[in-house]
């Protein structure tokens, strides 16, 4: 009798639903190791040789949801479909010109189309109000043209599209700053984007000493008057220092306060420590980056990039609940061995919306390998979230991930070559690969690398759920019984009660009426703080970054939450994002007791556990 992968029925409804291979009508996948199997056959038919071999090693690591590749993945290779199996995007830079505006408007389209996520910055246009002199008229603004890609999106969706999700972000000097910053508190405008700040370096040490704050625009060709005063900025789309011209000039403190003000009460914006990603960015000899994918887990430079998967950490861990419990650290980074071979070829086998994108794939072979489930493992391993002993454990874990992926990479390096942009010298001067072991950085010397950046930490809503319901990336268990909202194909949410796995898995062992130990915790018990350090300890091993959600209580005062985000920065990380309850987007997850919401607050928010990696 053939084994049955799901212990959740909405595991199962996940899978045929969404990662299910139709044709026509016709059911191609009879079961769960029927997709297993087509995405290992598709994704071993680039290799040169031993293609069965690699093969069943592909599928050795998918079987029992081990490795979770992503859902543009587990959904499109091996199918033949017109679509790509990338599940994350940044667009390219948007000249301000309104002929470039609606050429990239084009290319968002098509890039959603087949189902990609899609990050813009909209630093590039100018402010409201400032004149466009040949054509007699004055600019609308960044934000003005948002709305038309939130129409865009919406269309798409309505054509039955995959759910669409666009990034949007504003440099925190851009003249329109605060209308952007303020522009979520109507519930019905921009549903379709998340919105971040850029917040460079010299603006929070500008908050630091209670300083001015210019905000400026690049001049370009116009003229200056004799009052007017200019500085040096490097603006979005350009490496080098540009003559911006002032606008105005603000309080740093006062902007700091509304940004964060706005997303206490309203769970937008996030922040994006810009300087600290081009800093830490193992392509700085390359690239610029100022936008990310919907999630943040990907900065990308213009028309980059990346495709995903995450190990779940619950399918290692050895003897769940008892003293002996244990990660099996080997079997992680043997897979992580392995998933970063079938994350290199898709590179090879995806179909991309743009040549430009594909161009840039292909020239970089970016790939973001991380963890999910960690969560639930900590459960399992005895080891409460929130404690310095969880954030030591999991930073151990992403270390092994972390060097395993590096090595993988160097190994297939000597096998199939380096990526084609690869420079060396530069590469290893790079900051974040100067700190890796002593080892890799000489393996790098001798055999170069096969990709030019290998982790990043997803927020993982499906595909977790399809994996019987393990904790979403980084993330704490949120609830043990709660309602789900899961989008069905026709667009519209339906809600599943539904059972957190390692809970399930507990009282399988231990009966129903055994007490939970201390590690059972929800993310509601949880320090925001402890969230952050969480956070921080992953960081060092990931040359992405992290999409994580830091929880807060409702009753959170504002003095302490605004200082979370001074705690984010000073602990070195490349963005924070918060969600308090609200009334625009209510609340993560409904407990089963509570009440359906009505239709108005059925929309997915960025920051709730039903989102996905794009």
């Amino acid at each position: 009798m053939a084994r049955d992968y799901f212990t959740a029925p909405i595991s199962r409804r996940i899978w045929d639903t969404k990662y299910r291979w139709r044709e026509l009508g016709e059911i191609r996948d009879s079961s769960v190791e029927d997709s297993w199997r087509r995405v290992a056959r598709a994704l071993a038919s680039v290799e040169p040789a031993d293609r069965a071999g690699w093969e069943q090693r592909f599928y050795s690591v998918l079987e029992d949801f081990k490795f979770l590749p992503g859902g543009r993945i587990q959904a499109g290779a091996g199918t033949g479909h017109k679509v790509t199996l990338f599940n994350c995007f940044v667009m390219g830079t948007i000249e301000d010109s309104l002929d470039a505006i609606f050429d990239a408007l084009k290319e968002g389209a098509l890039t959603m189309q087949q189902g990609g996520g899609v990050g813009y910055d909209f630093s590039t246009l100018r402010p409201s109000g400032t004149p466009a002199v040949s054509v007699g008229v004055t600019a609308s603004g960044p934000v003005s043209f948002m709305h038309i890609w939130d129409a865009m999106c919406a269309t798409i969706l309505s054509t039955g599209a995959r759910r669409g999700a666009m990034m949007a972000t504003l440099r925190c000097d851009h003249p329109d700053i605060e209308e952007f910053i303020r522009i979520k508190h109507d519930p019905a405008r921009l549903r379709h984007f998340n919105l971040s700040v850029l917040v460079s370096d010299a603006f929070m040490q500008a908050v630091h000493d209670d300083a001015d704050w210019a905000l400026v625009f690049p001049l370009g060709a116009r003229e200056l008057s004799a009052a007017e005063k200019t500085v040096e900025r490097v603006w979005s789309g350009s490496g080098a220092p540009v003559r911006c011209r002032v606008h105005r000039t603000v309080r740093a403190r006062e902007l700091w306060d509304r940004i964060t003000r706005a997303t206490y009460d309203y769970a937008e914006p996030g922040v994006i420590f810009i300087d600290r990603v081009n800093q830490l960015n193992n392509l700085w000899y390359l690239e610029q980056i100022s936008a990310t994918n919907p999630c943040g887990e990907l900065p990308l430079p213009p028309y980059g990039a990346c495709d995903l998967g995450s190990i779940n950490l619950t399918q290692f861990v050895r003897a769940p609940f008892s003293a002996q419990a244990a990660f099996d650290l080997d079997g992680i980074a043997a897979t992580a061995a392995v998933a970063v071979r079938m994350l290199d070829n898709v590179a090879d086998l995806s179909r991309f919306p743009l040549a430009r994108q594909a161009d840039l794939s292909r020239g970089t072979r970016r790939v973001g390998l991380g963890l999910t489930g960690l969560g639930d493992a900590l459960i399992m391993l005895g080891i409460p979230y929130g404690t310095p002993e969880a954030a030591r454990v999991a930073g151990e874990v992403m270390r092994r991930i972390c060097e395993a992926a590096y090595s993988a990479s160097i190994e297939l390096a000597r096998e199939k070559g380096v990526f084609p942009r690869f420079d060396r010298d530069r590469h290893l001067a790079g900051r974040f690969i100067a700190a890796l072991p002593a080892g890799i950085r000489e393996g790098i010397a001798r055999h170069g690398i096969r990709n030019s950046h290998l982790t990043a930490i997803a927020p993982t809503g499906t595909i977790s759920l399809l994996a019987n319901n393990v904790s979403s990336g980084l993330e704490p268990v949120y609830r043990f019984d709660y309602l789900r909202r899961v989008r069905e194909a026709d667009g519209s949410l339906v809600e599943h009660a539904v059972t957190d796995y390692a809970y399930r898995l507990y009282r399988e062992l231990r009966g129903p009426d055994a007490p939970l130990t201390p590690a059972f915790v929800t993310a509601g018990e949880i320090s925001p703080y402890m969230h952050l350090d969480m956070q921080a300890a992953l960081q060092p091993w990931v040359d992405s970054a992290i999409s994580k959600t830091i929880n807060v209580p409702q009753d959170y005062s504002f003095a302490r939450f605004r200082s979370l985000y001074e705690y984010a920065y000073g602990k070195g990380l490349k963005g924070c994002t918060t969600f308090r309850p609200n009334p625009v987007t209510g609340q993560v997850l409904i407990d089963v007791d509570e009440p359906a919401p009505d239709e108005k607050g059925s929309a997915i928010h960025c920051c709730s556990v039903e989102r996905e990696a794009d």
